[in-house]
């Protein structure tokens, strides 16, 4: 259950969420530089803002070894190595912009922002907490980013106060724990993921998806009949999520119920027919049922979906076997084996 954290897209999001305070942030004017630097210093922000950053890292180093101290330099060289991702560089830099202002609101949150970036998460949160105080609930990914803070330094009260605060839920609440659950899992801290959405359900039986959470938890450890039970559970308080027939319909085909999984995956199939995982899953339990035919639709449809999928194009190669189309058979498990190569990926078992 480890998740993958993709750096890229969430320094996108961090340089999305946190340029909102720019106009707090003072600027730097003719009148309190000369023409010529100030000159600089506007090129520079339009290389950045061109994605040039190299060609403005360079001339506001310049800058700053000609004229030390002078105004707005630090700060918007931060910025391009932060934009750049050479955040240790860049963090160095927004210290010296709050030195020489220590309200200038960018670089107190793009600070934060690096030491998140370079692991140092415990140095982080003064600063991530500051933003937070500034800017409340009204910026859901600062409570995130301060939330997973707290999280990877094992405070996880206060990580779950940050998501409360995210979500708009009371920071004790049956809520709260199972968002900080959801969170836990997705960073790969599976126990206390599992514990706090042990201490949801607890808290109130009827919260919707917190059988799902724990379903999910039981079929990960193997424990299929405990698994189908919270599943089972979640079904009749939550009876229009259809992420629960698609659990319940993996879930039986693990014990050979391949009827009973049908009728699970048919269910999640009507409830949301833009999610790939059901069809392959149908196509696996009428594979095991024989039905050929009817199997190859359903992965044609998902292959439709997502044609980079190997798992589909090989169960695809298993129907068209099936049904004596050799050639086809081993057109698609060929296929398979040279998506699963190029994603570096385990063949399906």
């Amino acid at each position: 259950m480890k998740a993958v954290w993709h750096a890229s897209v969430l320094l996108a999001v961090l340089l999305a969420c946190f340029g909102c305070f720019g106009h707090q942030t003072p600027t730097v004017s003719a009148s309190e530089t000369p023409a010529a630097e100030e000159s600089l210093l506007q090129d520079a922000k339009g290389l950045v803002a061109a994605g040039r950053f190299d060609e403005a890292i360079q001339k506001l180093t310049k800058l700053t070894q000609e004229r030390p101290g002078a105004k707005g330099v630090e700060r918007n060289l931060g910025l391009a190595l932060y934009k750049k991702g050479d955040f240790f560089q860049a963090e160095s830099a927004f210290a010296k912009a709050m030195q020489e202002n220590p309200h200038d609101y960018e670089a107190i949150q793009l600070r934060g922002l690096s030491l998140f970036q370079l692991g140092r998460h415990s140095e982080a949160i003064s600063y991530l907490k500051q933003v937070q105080s500034w800017i409340g609930s009204a910026n859901v990914d600062a409570s995130y980013v301060l939330g997973l803070c707290y999280m990877h330094t094992q405070n996880y009260e206060e990580a779950r106060r940050s998501f409360a605060q995210m979500y708009g839920v009371p920071p004790d609440s049956a809520q709260a724990r199972l968002f900080l659950a959801r969170m836990l899992l997705r960073q790969g801290y599976d126990p206390i993921a599992e514990q706090n959405a042990q201490q949801a359900a607890t808290m109130d039986p009827k919260l919707p998806l917190v059988h799902y959470l724990l379903g999910e938890f039981f079929l990960y450890k193997s424990d299929v009949p405990k698994a189908i039970e919270e599943f089972e559970l979640e079904q009749k308080l939550n009876p229009a999520y259809a992420g629960t027939y698609d659990r319940l319909g993996d879930s039986y085909s693990r014990l050979g119920r391949y009827d009973d999984a049908e009728r699970a995956l048919q269910r999640a199939i009507l409830l949301d027919a833009t999610a790939t995982g059901p069809y392959i899953l149908m196509g696996k339990v009428l594979i095991k049922k024989k039905d050929f035919a009817s199997a190859s639709t359903y992965l044609q449809k998902a292959l439709r979906m997502d044609p980079s999928n190997y798992i589909s194009h090989h169960l695809m190669g298993e129907a068209y076997r099936g049904l004596g189309r050799t050639a086809d058979a081993e057109q698609e498990l060929k296929k398979s084996e040279e998506l699963q190569s190029a994603q570096g990926t385990k063949p399906p078992g």
